[in-house]
């Protein structure tokens, strides 16, 4: 009995191991994945934009010479850019387990293929045609719906009331004869 003891202890012994090994790896892979960044750059360099392991943005710099171009334009090629990078964390967490779990690992795949799901490959460039460009421009507060045309069924609207006028003065020989109308004093 006390061989199977023995053995017992130096099965666990060896769980404990290899479970302690397993975690320090992950732990390894984690601080790597952690620290790391995707960088993509638009074609003439005049956007930049930077992603964590998580797909975060973390920096977006746009150069002055956009200056020229339509604002729908330039955002269209950030997002472009943004996807550009997050499509490439997969590859990113994936180089860093084979340094440190190993691809064999079930758990390792699962977060590779999750990964793929949440970050897939970003569309080719010539799908992403930027938007046409607004040809009316709205600067106002936004107009109220008309109000509905009168029905048949009501009464057809009332002329406002006018204001009445104010009487005048019947001018008598006491009134002065100036350009104003009038004493001043009565």
């Amino acid at each position: 009995m006390p061989d199977n003891v023995d053995a017992s202890e130096r099965m666990v012994d060896n769980w404990t191991k290899q479970i302690q090994e397993t975690a320090a790896r992950y732990q390894a892979m984690a601080a790597r994945v952690q620290g790391q960044t995707v960088t993509e750059r638009s074609k003439d360099n005049t956007i930049e934009v930077t992603v964590d392991s998580k797909g975060l943005l973390k920096n977006l710099v746009i150069s002055e010479a956009v200056s020229g171009k339509r604002m729908a334009e330039v955002s269209a090629q950030v997002m472009r850019l943004v996807q550009l990078a997050q499509s490439r964390i997969p590859e990113l967490l994936q180089q860093a387990m084979a340094e440190t779990v190993g691809t064999t690992d079930e758990t390792a795949n699962r977060v590779i293929t999750e990964a793929q799901s949440t970050f897939p490959e970003a569309p080719p460039e010539e799908d992403l045609a930027p938007p046409e460009p607004e040809r009316h421009h709205r600067f106002g507060p936004e107009e109220e719906e008309p109000p509905p045309p009168p029905s048949s069924q009501t009464s057809p609207p009332q002329n406002p009331p006018q204001p009445k006028p104010i009487p005048r003065r019947r001018r008598t020989q006491d009134d002065d004869d100036d350009d104003f109308g009038g004493s001043i004093l009565s």
